[in-house]
């Protein structure tokens, strides 16, 4: 089994030429934005949440960051720290009936999960590159 890369070589380039992870805040960042992590110039999705193969201009290997439940859960835990203290305050000011706090509050936790799980899966990806938790091509 050979050993997790953690820096890719050019694919038209000779084997000497290799591509240097950036910075983590870099890596992040780029991925916030949906953006390659290494390069920062392609796109790290093909649809909504389906990641690349690989990226069309560096040719990092983004398909083997597998950013599974990972994404899933920081988006709970992150609109769960939003949307709850929204909710206790305005329930402490306003003391409206349950129907009313769930037409208010269920829209507004289903539309930021769906705007914050693409950006935070692609920081995701850009943190498993940095950090090397790749699978490797023999894992399928």
């Amino acid at each position: 089994m050979s050993p997790i890369p953690t820096r890719w070589t050019q694919a038209n380039s000779t084997a000497s030429a290799v591509w240097p992870l950036p910075p983590l805040l870099t890596a992040l960042g780029r991925g916030l934005t949906n953006r390659c992590p290494v390069c920062g110039q392609d796109h790290v999705f093909d649809g909504y949440l389906r990641v690349v193969k690989e990226c069309r201009n560096c040719h990092t290997p983004l398909g083997l960051a597998r950013a599974d439940d990972a994404p899933p859960y920081f988006t709970i835990l992150i609109v769960g720290h939003i949307v709850v203290p929204l909710m206790l305050m305005y329930q402490n000011a306003f003391n409206p009936s349950n129907l009313t706090l769930g037409a208010i509050f269920l829209p507004l936790t289903a539309a930021l999960c769906l705007l914050l799980l693409r950006p935070i899966k692609g920081a995701t990806v850009g943190l498993m590159l940095k950090l090397g938790m790749l699978k490797t091509d023999a894992a399928g």
